[in-house]
């Protein structure tokens, strides 16, 4: 047998497997399923409504003491409620998740005007609701209110998307980098400020600069914008006496450990006694009486003290994962408009997750956020569910997606007709 005949039914050499995927057990099924055109829609799609779940679950948990207290089914109430904008949240998501991207970006303009008429309807006494010494709900009747600061977060982050992709070709001139995008999400943050919410003014700041980040601002803008962001913090921490307080807690809590520093301390009491495991889903010890709005701003020390360090890390990671989601759609699409958006959205959902986590566990100060579709909150809950529904929007235009997307309508077709032919 000749050389060239030994060579060609040799076997062939087996190119070594690069990449993470080899690492793991169904390395290769996992790539596939990674890479698959709809990945980015599941993987949001599925870890919303596992943040979801949690969420009621863990709002009904962290509440009953509440009914413990009144002697009757407050309680429930509060996670009948929950429930009520939950579904609320989801049909929405579902309605826009649905919208082309440009429905979406002609929706941003009427979003903007509705957000300013509605944090100066906050204003107006009988319609406004002040709550903690925050005058910024409206009242629709009975117990259900509306916070509009929450709708300005989405309405910003769409109209300054659109605006700066109108602009594209001129955002090197500092005028139409900066003007109107700058004064008009100035006017949203003092009408935020006035009604007394620090805590959605400091997420105002990465949303801005997350728009500005990736239209290619230089650096010195975000040096300037985080200088205001100091600056109105402070103005904002001094010239009022309780927040004031919230700042000296935070650096020292255990110099007021009955007063200003009894919540930050019972959330640390309640996050170190849940171990790996938990005490179990409903055992927390905390919420009843010892850590002050359990259901809302601390919901994530009750998690950890009733699902342990499992569960505070669990979710962690689903927050991890919209952001990784997030990041893959902005890079697979070539939509300016889709870009800025999705990184809006991210800055918005993470950040405002990273600044709640913080603060109960003492890395930060206590602002009241809640925590994105986990705490008690129904404007919350329902404008981060418009927001998901606006990436998974944007998860479906991408380029293989609705490629896939057309592909499975066309296969669906073809089988309803045979069908039919068999008849």
């Amino acid at each position: 047998m000749s050389s060239t005949n030994r060579t060609s039914t040799a076997p062939r050499a087996t190119a070594p497997q690069t990449g993470p995927w080899h690492l793991v057990p169904g390395g290769e099924t996992l790539r596939r399923w990674w890479n698959h055109p709809l990945a980015n829609y599941a993987l949001l799609l599925s870890t919303t409504m596992l943040l979801l779940v949690l969420g009621i679950v863990m709002v009904f948990s962290a509440s009953n003491v509440v009914t413990y207290a009144a002697g009757g089914d407050v309680g429930l109430t509060v996670t009948q409620k929950q429930l009520m904008f939950a579904g609320a949240g989801l049909t929405a998501m579902v309605l826009i998740s649905r919208a082309s991207v440009p429905a979406i970006r002609r929706s941003a303009p009427i979003l903007l005007v509705l957000a300013f008429v509605g944090l100066l309807l906050v204003f107006v006494p009988g319609i406004g609701v002040s709550v903690f010494g925050q005058r910024n709900w409206i009242s629709f009747g009975g117990p259900f209110q509306f916070q509009p600061s929450e709708l300005a977060k989405l309405a910003v982050i769409l109209w300054g998307a659109d605006l700066l992709t109108r602009k594209r070709r001129m955002v090197h001139e500092w005028r139409h980098l900066l003007v109107p995008l700058v004064p008009v999400w100035g006017a949203i943050v003092v009408l935020i400020v006035l009604e007394g919410d620090l805590g959605t003014t400091i997420v105002m700041f990465p949303i801005l600069a997350s728009l500005l980040f990736v239209i290619g601002a230089p650096a010195r803008v975000f040096a300037a914008a985080f200088g205001g962001l100091v600056a109105l913090v402070a103005l904002a921490s001094v010239t009022v006496a309780y927040r004031m307080q919230r700042f000296r807690t935070w650096l020292d809590p255990a110099s007021d450990p009955s007063g200003a520093g009894y919540q930050v301390i019972h959330g640390q009491y309640g996050l170190s006694t849940g171990g790996l495991f938990g005490t179990g889903l409903g055992a927390s010890r905390e919420k009843w009486g010892g850590l002050p709005e359990a259901h809302t701003d601390f919901i994530f020390a009750v998690i950890g003290e009733e699902l342990g360090l499992i569960g505070t890390v669990s979710v962690l990671a689903m927050f991890a994962i919209i952001a990784i989601v997030a990041i893959r759609v902005a890079r697979n699409t070539d939509d300016l408009f889709v870009k800025l958006a999705t990184g809006g959205i991210l800055a918005w959902i993470v950040g405002q997750a990273l600044i709640n986590i913080g603060a109960v566990l003492g890395l930060l100060p206590i602002t009241g956020l809640p925590l994105p579709m986990v705490s008690y909150g129904g404007s919350s809950l329902l404008m981060c569910l418009c927001a998901i529904g606006v990436l998974l929007a944007f998860a479906r235009a991408e380029p293989t997606a609705a490629t896939a997307l057309r592909s499975r309508r066309g296969d669906s077709r073809t089988r309803l007709l045979r069908r039919r032919g068999h008849h």
